[in-house]
């Protein structure tokens, strides 16, 4: 690819995006403590708008493609970004739980809007989409690097209020620059009205499509191991290893650095050697990973079961790109917005189960869990590839 093509122009603008929308979801989780301690509410109460937040981002995966085939990609993710911005300052100005509840969930409905329309619009945009999808997906984790320090600062010298509106300060000029680079899209579908799509006979045709269908499991279980990680790595390795807050803090920056790393690289392999051969050795790291969670004792180990991780956790860069690959150019828009929607919301009860597990049987059980899981996605991709090479054989004898 050349440097300064437009395509790469609008990939840019993307993972910019993600990174917008990211953040904003992100501001929220550093000032906790104090948002509760000023509306008078429990730590959990907080909680539960988070969770409502995340809830409302996977939902709003489906109906983001539908609009993105009605109106087109580029009004969508503007929409996203934009809303996004409005939220968090409406955020930043509640001046009580009912309304900062309210707005939570409305901006997660924004922020939701974007990825599935983004992904979309890069499919249509380059042909090898494992590499551009990997670093659109790298705005995640560097947003995952730089909020949490920036809305600590921001909060510890300005105040809860300025931390979230943190989400605005980086959505404006994203929408601005978004606006500027990129060229309006036609819609896919403009004369279809969004309510002939929402039948159940054809959305769940689709879902049952066989490599939709099991690409969508493994990525389940992929979003399940994610989300737990999101959630609880720095817990567990206090709570296991004894580590300190900050150690634990750094280490989970290493995370998200080699995550945002991985990605792209994850992504550009998956369009080499296929999809699952590189999904497989992510997956299988990740194996190793958790493991030396469990076991290792010593700081070394341990960052590298970090790095690992980091790596492991790159599997969408192969497994998203895999259903595109099985979606038609008038399908990929909501076709991809509803699979996310699917595995997106049963694989965020990883935080609950993963909790649940630690709290009966201890982290070393739950983190365990998580080895044998993504064990399991890699034996299922490796059957799957078996039987491919098998029907291929059949099909073109020597």
């Amino acid at each position: 690819m050349r440097l300064w093509s437009y395509n790469n122009a609008v990939l840019a603008a993307c993972t910019l995006a993600f990174f917008a929308t990211m953040a904003a979801r992100l501001a929220i989780s550093p000032v906790v403590p104090t948002i509760s301690s000023e509306f008078g509410v429990s730590n959990g109460a907080i909680g539960a708008a988070l969770t409502g937040m995340w809830l409302a981002y996977a939902l709003s995966q489906f109906p983001s493609g539908l609009l993105g085939d009605r109106i087109g990609e580029r009004a969508v993710i503007m929409i996203a970004i934009v809303g996004t911005a409005v939220m968090s300052v409406l955020l930043a100005l509640s001046p009580g739980y009912a309304l900062f509840f309210t707005g939570a969930i409305a901006l997660g409905i924004m922020a939701g809007l974007h990825y599935s329309v983004a992904t979309s619009l890069l499919t249509r945009t380059f042909r090898k989409t494992g590499m551009a999808i990997g670093i659109h997906s790298a705005g995640a984790p560097l947003a995952g690097i730089v909020t949490p320090i920036a809305v600590g600062s921001i909060g510890a010298i300005l105040g809860w209020r300025y931390a979230v509106a943190f989400g605005a300060f980086v959505a404006v000029p994203t929408a601005i620059f978004f606006y500027a680079l990129v060229r309006p899209t036609p819609p896919s579908r403009p004369d279809t009205a969004i309510t002939d799509r929402l039948k159940t006979g054809p959305i769940f045709k689709l879902l049952a499509r066989p490599p939709i269908l099991i690409t969508g499991l493994l990525a389940l279980v992929g979003a399940f191991v994610w989300q737990a990680t999101a959630s609880f790595l720095p817990t567990f390795l206090v709570e296991y290893h004894s580590y300190s807050e900050p150690q634990a803090g750094i280490l989970f920056s290493v995370y998200f650095v080699v995550q945002g790393i991985a990605q792209p690289g994850i992504g550009r392999l998956s369009d080499w050697v296929g999809r699952y051969p590189a999904a497989i050795l992510a997956t299988l790291v990740g194996v190793v990973s958790y493991a030396l969670f469990v076991w290792a004792s010593s700081a070394i180990l341990l960052t590298m079961a970090t790095m690992m991780a980091g790596v492991a956790m790159s599997w969408g860069a192969a497994l998203l790109p895999k259903f595109m690959d099985h979606l038609s150019a008038e399908e990929r828009g909501a076709g991809f917005g509803l699979v996310r929607t699917s595995y997106m919301v049963l694989g965020a009860t990883g935080s609950v189960a993963t909790g649940m597990i630690a709290d009966f049987f201890g982290w070393g059980a739950a983190f365990l869990l998580l080895a044998v899981l993504l064990a399991g996605m890699s034996a299922v991709m490796m059957l799957a590839l078996r039987y491919v090479s098998s029907i291929s054989a059949r099909a073109f004898p020597e």
